[in-house]
């Protein structure tokens, strides 16, 4: 009778535990605000929206909401490192919740969901392998490039192996992106080289915060990395952390600010990096614990005298 009890009450916890995992927290959006000190001295501040890992199917309503509401922020500048849909409908929901962000600056990479389609997997499987290589016979099922039409007709950059630039509010900026390093289609070696030391802030976008293309970054003087792709680990355990990144980053910094170990020939700095752990999750693992779906406004601050 006792074990009968023990096994029942187990059971209630756990549907709680899934309940709250899948209901609760997966639409428990926050927004993260943080200042990095990276801008030249005497520079005005510049606040720039992250945004991440969306992952949208055209029914979710809550965080299409949530996306439209970002515009009233206002930011300088808003950054996309991909992972955006998860579904061949998802590009008009998408690009109505982005609504009037598009009418700012931006710009964007794509991640290897922006492309293939979302299968079921074992979740346990992130344990000992991450899902690099899941694609290396596919061919792209998702409607990638009008993704990137729409986003480019609004006028922003297009950094998929690509160098771009920005000014905003006077301020140049450098940026340099690659495609997703996790689907292996970046390509360093289109964008490679010093970033311009005349501009203003030199900004590396990326979807998979990949150690190897990071220290390229950083190497070539980017000041400030932005990333995406862990979720956060997505389903961590409270005062332990993220059991896994699905990368080759480490799990201290496998969401939030931190500072790249590599440092740069060019100018004698470390990089900034900050990991996003992004709004959404693959419709086939639908479940946060202990890592809240987020976008970031980082405000940009002059360097410490």
């Amino acid at each position: 009778m006792r074990a009968r009890t023990i096994t029942s009450l187990t059971a209630v916890a756990g549907a709680a535990v899934v309940g709250y995992a899948s209901v609760l927290e997966r639409n428990w959006f926050a927004l993260r605000q943080l200042e990095i000190p990276v801008l030249p001295p005497g520079t005005q501040p510049l606040r720039v929206l992250h945004v991440s890992d969306i992952h949208l199917t055209p029914g979710r309503h809550r965080l299409m909401a949530f996306v439209r509401s970002l515009a009233s922020l206002a930011p300088d500048l808003v950054v996309n490192t991909g992972d955006s849909i998860a579904s061949p409908d998802a590009v008009g929901p998408l690009i109505d919740s982005l609504g009037p962000l598009l009418d700012l600056p931006g710009a964007f990479v794509y991640g290897s969901n922006d492309l293939y389609s979302p299968k079921p997997k074992n979740p346990a499987r992130y344990l000992w392998r991450t899902s690099a290589g899941d694609h290396d016979r596919d061919e792209p099922d998702l409607p990638w490039e009008k993704l990137g039409a729409e986003m480019s007709a609004a006028g922003w950059l297009d950094l998929n192996n690509r160098r771009g630039r920005l000014t905003v509010r006077g301020l140049d900026i450098a940026l340099a992106g690659v495609h997703d390093p996790h689907a292996e289609r970046d390509r360093y070696d289109l964008v490679a080289g010093a970033a311009d030391p005349t501009a203003g802030l030199r900004l590396g976008v990326l979807h998979s915060p990949e150690p190897e293309v990071m220290d390229r970054f950083a190497a070539d003087g980017y000041d400030l990395l932005l990333a995406g792709h862990t979720h956060g680990g997505q389903l961590r355990i409270p005062g332990y952390g993220a059991l896994v990144t699905n990368c080759g980053i480490d799990r201290a910094r496998v969401s939030g600010l931190s500072l790249h170990p590599q440092v740069s020939p060019v100018n004698g700095k470390t990089a900034w990096l900050y990991v996003s752990a992004g709004l959404g999750t693959s419709p086939w693992a639908p479940a946060r614990i202990a890592c809240r779906p987020e976008a970031t406004l980082l405000t940009l601050t002059p360097r410490y005298a």
